[in-house]
Formats: C-alpha cells, sequence, structure tokens
C-alpha cells in the first residue's frame, strides 16, 4: 500500500528543509538582487533605470544584446547580471520609442545603436544616469569589499556548525531550543548594533 504522506500544520509556510517562509523568501531576494544560481537576474534597478543605462552603453558604442549583460553585470563589479528576459524587451521598448534602432550583423544577431532622439533623452536625464551608476558602483563595492566577504565567511561557519550538529540531535530538544536562542539573541545583537548612533 502506498504511503500517505501527512502534512503537520506546524510545518504550513515553511520552506526548503523547513526553512521558516520569511527567510527562505528573503534569501530568495538577496540572491536575486544581486548575483548567482536560478536567481540570476533578479531585480536590480529602479522603475525606467534600465532603459537609461542601456541606452548610456548605446551611446558609447553599437553592441548586441550579450555585450549590454556583460557590461551591465562588468559595471557592478560582477554582482549582478540581468536576465536576457529583461534586456531584450527593453531593447524593442527603446526601439517603439525611437530612442535605439536595431540591425542584422553579418551572423544575423542583432546590433543597436542610440538614435539622435535616444542621444536628446539621455542628455536631458544625465544626472538621473550618474546617480544610477554610482550606486551599482557602490552596490558592487560592497558586496565584494573585505569586511563583507568576512561576514559571508562567519554566516557559512554559523549555518554550518548550526545545522551540522542539530542533524545529529534531533531528538535532544533541550539542545536544539538552547541553539535557537542562541540565534535569537545574535539577532537581537545585530539589530541592537545596527540602530547605535
Amino acid at each position: 500500500m502506498q504511503e500517505t504522506r501527512r502534512c503537520d500544520r506546524r510545518g504550513a509556510g515553511r520552506g526548503w528543509a523547513g526553512l521558516d517562509a520569511e527567510f527562505a523568501s528573503f534569501i530568495g531576494r538577496m540572491s536575486g538582487r544581486f548575483r548567482g544560481g536560478p536567481f540570476r537576474g533578479g531585480r536590480f534597478f529602479g522603475h525606467g533605470d534600465l532603459k537609461l543605462v542601456i541606452l548610456s552603453l548605446l551611446d558609447e558604442r553599437p553592441r548586441h544584446g550579450y555585450d549590454i549583460i556583460k557590461a551591465i553585470e562588468e559595471r557592478s563589479g560582477g554582482t549582478y547580471q540581468p536576465s536576457a528576459g529583461t534586456v531584450y524587451p527593453t531593447l524593442t521598448l527603446l526601439e517603439e520609442m525611437g530612442f535605439a534602432r536595431s540591425t542584422a550583423d553579418e551572423g544575423g544577431k542583432r546590433v543597436y545603436e542610440i538614435t539622435d532622439a535616444g542621444r536628446e533623452h539621455l542628455a536631458a536625464h544625465q544626472s538621473t544616469v550618474d546617480d544610477i551608476f554610482s550606486r551599482v558602483a557602490r552596490a558592487g563595492a560592497g558586496l565584494t569589499s573585505d569586511a563583507m566577504q568576512e561576514m559571508n565567511r562567519a554566516f557559512g561557519r554559523l549555518a554550518r556548525a548550526t545545522y551540522s550538529q542539530a542533524s545529529h540531535r534531533l531528538e535532544d530538544h533541550e539542545f536544539l531550543t538552547g541553539v535557537a536562542k542562541i540565534l535569537d539573541d545574535a539577532a537581537a545583537a545585530i539589530h541592537a548594533r545596527a540602530t547605535q548612533k
């Protein structure tokens, strides 16, 4: 007889491996915001920002869509790579707006270049463009700084210690609740440190 799997209501709203749904969602948002894995290409720019970024790149020289993707990744210090599903529709929109045009190269790929109308639009929003690239550079520098990398390593050590030990003591409720208390205290200490003036 096939085993029937029952869902304990206490597990409702849990993510992968029983992780709290809110925490799992946070990890997904952070991964998507920056880089890596299946979340690559998550939201990084504000509304309308990507159009200006692409126009700025096209103002430098004509580019293929893939070239635009790689250029944005380089400008962000490797912390963000937009998806093709984001870049190509934006290029189509820029063409429809008259800000860009495309031609096929010898290999049949589309090469995009900025139009005079696109340059005028870019010039009218130059301060916004400068602010966008400044934010991108700061995000890249912050995420790849020595301090951030050390924090990431410390978090990894914490996660490994927590789950490697807990996996051997699944029936030891006193141990598990004790670890939960340690983690809660650490979270409270981090919040307190963040609010210090």
